[in-house]
């Protein structure tokens, strides 16, 4: 029999109990067709020996921010400037470079406090660089952005009678003077200045930024918010990613959740919707599930509370050194419940970003009365970030099956500035992985780039030894996986928190032929993060490929 594809001379690392390894897998039609003794007199278009190398199943990110990311890549990179004073050295050669181009907006991406003794730029030095070019910064936690006089002027911060939006905030001085920094919805006054991005915009955001997740073994993500609210790009949006495909410009699976927002009322038949006949959702009625192993719609999601690291997440007690800051709900918690319940009887799944303890409150709540009241629906139900859950909170999750996405990529960049907000008591309770794993709850793998970075051998690293930057260890080292663990976060438990297990997070005969081509073997290395991804294969088809090219440059030396 011919074969598309056969894998030789391997260390394959299936995580399937029935069969934990191989030496040789055969593909065809981009599935998996079995393994070593089956393989067996077959032969194959293209047939590759690795040499020893370890095959994982491809990484799943369960929550990412891709078009984001992709379209920031032009961007100046501000996590590179130490000191204001390189930050404004880096924004004054950008104005420079586009002097000539009328209109175009100083936007730069990757803003942290921290590089900077805890300060913010001066708007009046921006306005000084900028003139009455509008300017865009991003921080990293993408609740909050940097702004000048002439974006706001632009929003209409300075028209009389202008009042903060729900949910957000364009904070200001004691003389009252806006800083230039604007919190979480708000952000939606500069953003709407630059939307909707062209689709055409977008493909090549997603081409860019899909061709470096194959770069780190990459093979499915989840986009977490499309098509309304601040986060979304454009209400297109998933014809971008229609477009992306056919191109041949996705170079992963994409599972799309669209944003709350982007949901509008719902009239049908009496006996629809649990009986109610209303409901939120798409027109059409698609929802959750709609699509193929490609591209598909997943839960919708929602924003609860804001940011650790702008100390916007709703909590029960203070922030450190914040004193009576306890954060905030973006919305009132009766419109939250009016809302979610009415996408989740119109049969969407939900995600609920939730990072402080009072928001997790609020989002446990909200999902165990939906599914109380209409059962499951397609996909699992999830909380994302579950990033200062209490004891109690893991228990609730637990019972009711929810699903969670915690971010180990956050814990060495951003671990030293959480732990400071939340104080040595509440410090155990930052972005859990053992206690998760201990109660029955399996942690989904994910970046939340551009927050983090995608360097999922990096996470996986992070989430065995949490240790930050200036070596704490995060909640201490019983909170730790075992490498196994950590490598089925982002394979196994992503495709289950994602609704995809059937075809994706083992490899087994039948399943979708993703995998992730290691220099070695992520159970068993000193140092997960120093292996290198040698090759990422999608259906089959190579999306990156240094095997191949370390062969070819020996043949011709």
């Amino acid at each position: 029999m011919k074969l598309d594809l056969i894998l030789r001379d391997a260390d394959i690392i299936t995580l399937d109990p029935v069969r934990p390894r191989a030496q040789s897998v055969g593909v065809l039609h981009g599935r998996i067709v079995g393994f070593d003794e089956k393989l067996a007199g077959c032969t194959a278009a293209r047939d590759v020996s690795l040499g020893g190398a370890a095959v994982v199943p491809g990484f799943i990110d369960a929550h990412c921010h891709t078009t984001w990311w992709g379209l920031g890549l032009d961007a100046v990179d501000l996590s590179k400037a130490r000191g204001l004073e390189e930050l404004y050295a880096l924004l004054e050669a950008e104005a420079e470079r586009l002097a000539g181009e009328p209109g175009r907006w100083v936007q730069g991406t990757g803003f942290n406090q921290k590089h900077h003794g805890g300060a913010f730029p001066d708007i009046r030095r921006l306005d000084a660089i900028t003139g009455d070019r509008p300017l865009y910064l991003r921080h990293t936690s993408g609740h909050l952005s940097i702004t000048n006089t002439a974006t706001l002027r632009l929003a209409g911060v300075f028209e009389p009678g202008f009042s903060n939006p729900t949910g957000g905030a364009v904070l200001r001085s004691g003389d009252g003077y806006p800083t230039g920094i604007v919190e979480e919805s708000a952000q939606a006054l500069v953003q709407n200045l630059l939307l909707p991005y062209p689709v055409e915009q977008i493909v090549d955001a997603l081409d860019a930024a899909t061709t470096r997740y194959a770069a780190e073994g990459i093979t499915s993500f989840t986009e977490a918010g499309i098509g309304g609210g601040w986060i979304g790009h454009s209400p297109v949006e998933v014809q971008a990613y229609q477009a992306a495909r056919r191109a041949g410009k996705l170079h992963a699976r994409a599972q799309l959740m669209p944003a709350l927002d982007a949901l509008r009322p719902l009239e049908a038949n009496a006996r629809d919707m649990h009986g109610t006949g209303s409901g939120r959702g798409l027109d059409l009625g698609a929802v959750a599930g709609f699509g193929d192993e490609h591209l598909s719609l997943g839960p919708i999601k929602v924003f609860m509370d804001g940011s650790l690291l702008g100390a916007t997440a709703a909590v029960t007690e203070d922030f450190c050194g914040h004193q009576h800051n306890t954060g905030y709900l973006l919305d009132t918690p009766e419109a939250y419940r009016e809302r979610i319940d009415a996408a989740y009887r119109a049969g969407w799944p939900v995600a609920l970003h939730a990072i402080g303890d009072a928001a997790i409150d609020l989002a446990i709540e909200i999902i165990t009365s939906c599914q109380d009241r209409y059962g499951r629906n397609a996909l699992p139900n999830r909380i994302e970030h579950f990033g200062i859950a209490r004891p109690d909170q893991v228990a609730a999750v637990a019972a009711a099956g929810i699903a969670v996405t915690p971010q180990a990529s956050f814990i060495s960049p951003l671990g030293d500035q959480m732990a400071a907000l939340v104080g040595p008591e509440r410090e155990g309770w930052l972005y859990r992985g053992r206690s998760l794993v201990d109660a029955g709850v399996l942690p989904a793998g994910s970046s939340d780039l551009p927050v983090a970075d995608n360097n999922v051998l990096r996470a996986l690293q992070s989430s065995v030894d949490r240790r930050t930057e200036r070596g704490l260890l995060l909640g201490g080292a019983a909170e730790g996986l075992t490498p196994e663990e950590a490598l089925r976060s982002y394979t196994e438990w992503a495709a289950i928190a994602t609704g995809t297990e059937a075809d994706k997070g083992t490899l087994r005969t039948g399943k979708l032929a993703d995998f992730a081509v290691l220099s070695g073997s992520p159970l068993d290395a000193p140092d997960i993060a120093a292996l290198e991804v040698l090759a990422t294969i999608v259906g089959g088809d190579f999306t990156h490929d240094l095997i191949t090219q370390s062969a070819l440059i020996g043949a011709d030396s």
